[in-house]
């Protein structure tokens, strides 16, 4: 069975922790900054310099961002780059609920929740969380650190530069280009290209 360590105590690592659960991982447990207990089972193994020693112990370990993102601030590319200088293997994470259908591919970290769709000829970079009940539609292209938000949906040949949120219950409609750093606020429907930064 694998070894897995996540980066990250709040409700995103639970949710995390719960879909690994059901892929049958072996969670080592979890850091944070602060010990939140047991997280469905997965111990707290302290802050984040603890992961150098999770290493010497598992060195076939693998690991994944449970921090989530409501922003368009580039942290989770940050940590990511972390654990991957530390050594640890950073694997696609995809709910066993969740549809991924033919020729998708995923970059490393990125994580696909319950009830999520990703359509044939999609792409994602690394990092990104494609969260529950949400739609990433034919063709897009998703830049690093995409957060689509729950209940979102990316319609046909969308591209999203990196670090953008996509906020809950949002539309971003077919053809559309969103530029790097973008945040689409929740029930938002895009209609139009988005370039500038923070819009």
């Amino acid at each position: 069975m694998d070894e897995i360590v996540v980066l990250g105590g709040g409700g995103h690592a639970k949710v995390l922790i719960s879909v690994l659960r059901k892929l049958s991982w072996q969670i080592i447990g979890y850091t944070d900054d602060r010990d939140r207990g047991p997280i469905l089972a997965a111990a707290y193994l302290g802050r984040d310099d603890e992961l150098s020693g999770v290493m010497g112990v598992h060195p076939r370990c693998a690991a994944v961002v449970g921090v989530g993102k409501v922003d368009a601030s580039p942290r989770r590319g940050c940590l990511q780059a972390r654990l991957l200088e530390l050594g640890f293997r950073v694997p696609v994470i995809v709910s066993p609920d969740a549809v991924v259908n033919e020729a998708v591919v995923l970059g490393a970290g990125t994580v696909v929740l319950d009830g999520a769709v990703v359509n044939t000829g999609a792409a994602s970079g690394g990092h990104c969380i494609l969260n529950t009940n949400s739609t990433v539609e034919h063709d897009c292209r998703l830049g690093d650190n995409v957060h689509v938000a729950p209940g979102a949906t990316v319609c046909g040949g969308v591209t999203i530069g990196d670090d953008c949120m996509i906020g809950a219950g949002a539309t971003v409609v077919q053809e559309v280009t969103l530029g790097a750093g973008c945040l689409v606020g929740a029930g938002a429907t895009v209609v139009a290209d988005l370039v500038a930064s923070g819009t």
